[in-house]
């Protein structure tokens, strides 16, 4: 892998080090409000890569550290943990779930100086300006929401609600469903949830003829009592009810929502349809780790690590350096190769893309998933 220039380096980002170990941050909601079931599937994938990196040698003889914080959802607790992390010398950060508290962290990074790869965190807009720091595995949300614009389109939605609550990452998923639909001739109407009810969502969707509903609501609430709802009028019987957030991809959506609820919502996860035998592997491992299947976002953290470890490996535990090396990795991932390129529009580092599908729970067997769509 060659190194292109370093970018320009302030003190604070040489990265001090006893010598004992090679350390990397990990950032991870693993509390609430926190999606601690999206963060345990993370962090899951993390040690997982990591285990298997030291079980081959470790970085020359030196073996990987992970130094894990709790986000639980809170950007200021994340730009937090990446203040301390970087004081304690880790040579790069990785992980986090949640969009938002991702661009807090990233930012921070940013500052100080500290290569971070982004596990899972879809906006946009990570940083405000294009930095040289950063890099991201998860497929940016403007190329996925709009691959899941077009499978309701093909589907035949043209009259889309959103019920939606306040956030940066749900207003910016809303803009790219109304963009894509509008150049198609579809609409999207916006349901704010802070002033209806669940059987008032339903009002609404009767009044305004939708065929299609989209939780861009938080998890257990109010999306599960929506869906009930919905589910139970029988004003609605043919109604889709989608999550392209990807809600329904954990075992916990089931749990909440009940096997026939739960089912049949269709959402967006970044496996490809056939692992490799790379994959494969992975996935066993994984699965014996976590007692149930693993999500997409557990294979985003082995990727994490297996991309971490190989600049690692070249580069050493220099942040400068790790950083100037992002264009030229080129390694093999659970989910295809990882390369990283300029994206127009995208400010950091972007594998493009991660494999996209959109997929449901099969009603009659909600273990199994059926792919609906793929981009």
């Amino acid at each position: 892998m060659k190194t292109p220039p370093s970018p320009p380096v302030s003190p604070s980002a040489r990265t001090p080090t006893d010598g004992s170990s090679v350390r990397i941050g990990a950032l991870v909601p693993l509390t609430r409000p926190g999606w601690a079931e999206a963060g345990r599937h993370l962090l899951t994938g993390l040690e997982l890569a990591v285990d298997e990196v030291n079980d081959t040698g470790g970085m020359a003889g030196k073996p990987l550290e992970l130094l894990v914080r709790d986000t639980a959802a809170d950007p200021q607790k994340a730009a937090a943990a990446v203040d301390e992390l970087a004081g304690l010398g880790v040579a790069a950060l990785a992980g986090e779930y949640h969009s938002v508290v991702a661009r807090a962290a990233v930012a921070r990074a940013d500052a100080l100086g500290v290569p971070f790869l982004c596990s899972s965190a879809v906006l946009d807009t990570l940083t405000e300006r294009p930095t040289p720091w950063v890099a991201r595995l998860a497929p940016a949300q403007s190329h996925g929401w709009t691959i899941y614009a077009d499978f309701l389109l093909g589907a035949g939605h043209t009259r889309i609600a959103v019920a939606t609550e306040p956030s940066v990452y749900w207003a910016s998923g809303a803009g790219i469903l109304r963009n894509r639909l509008a150049a198609h001739g579809g609409s999207v109407v916006e349901l704010d949830m802070r002033a209806l009810t669940p059987a008032a969502v339903c009002d609404e969707l009767v009044r305004h003829r939708a065929t299609a509903l989209l939780l861009l609501v938080g998890h257990p609430e109010p999306a599960v009592s929506i869906v009930t709802s919905v589910r139970r009028d029988r004003r609605l019987p043919g109604i889709t009810i989608g999550a392209p957030a990807g809600q329904p991809e954990f075992a916990e959506w089931v749990t909440s929502a009940g096997d026939d609820d739960g089912a049949a919502v269709p959402f967006l996860r970044y496996l490809p349809e056939r692992l490799s035998p790379l994959g494969a592997r992975v996935g066993t491992a994984l699965r014996e780790r976590l007692g149930q299947a693993p999500s997409f976002v557990a294979f985003e953290g082995y990727d994490t690590v297996t991309v971490l470890a190989d600049v690692l490996r070249s580069q050493g535990a220099d942040r400068a350096r790790i950083a100037a090396a992002w264009p030229g990795v080129d390694v093999e991932g659970t989910r295809g190769r990882i390369r990283f390129s300029r994206v127009p529009g995208i400010s950091v580092w972007q594998w493009s893309w991660a494999p996209v599908q959109v997929v449901e729970r099969v009603r009659a067997e909600p273990g199994r998933f059926r792919i609906l769509h793929s981009g």
